[in-house]
């Protein structure tokens, strides 16, 4: 019975921190796929799950900030975990006052890839396709860099 508790509580566990939910005011947006949250007095970084924005020093990386603070900035949203990433980060959807997914927004603009290494959501993968045939955002250049590319030829090149 010890062992049936043990390993129900291994499953439930992982999906209860998975699905905890935030309410807040957003303080800071710390780039294009980053904000921070003040909950309960307290500060939370969240990394916006599924998508990729413009690292700093990359194209459109000022523009997706931009873009990410004007949605958001000083709002009060809701934050759904998906999970934390290497840096402790919460990884989450982020929900705007109005129930629009904020993650989708910001690739639907143009100003963030669909994250297809962490996320299979059909609706980022048709934002995304969409913003690309309109050539919004970075979508207006010839040949965008994926930052998850800009971040290995960064890393290459420092070694």
């Amino acid at each position: 019975m010890r062992m049936l508790l043990t390993a129900l509580c291994c499953l439930v566990i992982p999906i209860a921190v998975a699905a905890q939910t935030y309410a807040g005011k957003v303080t800071a947006v710390k780039d294009g796929d980053t904000i921070e949250m003040l909950v309960k007095g307290k500060k939370l970084r969240i990394r916006l799950f599924g998508i990729d924005s413009p690292e700093k020093g990359q194209p459109h990386a000022t523009k997706a900030k931009e873009f990410t603070a004007e949605l958001c900035f000083g709002k009060t949203v809701k934050a759904v975990q998906q999970s934390r990433d290497q840096y402790g980060r919460i990884v989450a959807e982020v929900f705007l006052p109005d129930g629009i997914s904020l993650n989708t927004a910001i690739v639907s603009g143009g100003y963030a890839w669909h994250y297809r290494q962490f996320s299979k959501n059909p609706l980022l993968a048709e934002a995304e396709m969409q913003a690309r045939k309109e050539k919004r955002g970075l979508w207006k250049d010839a040949h965008p860099v994926a930052p998850w590319d800009w971040r290995k030829h960064k890393r290459k090149k420092a070694s």
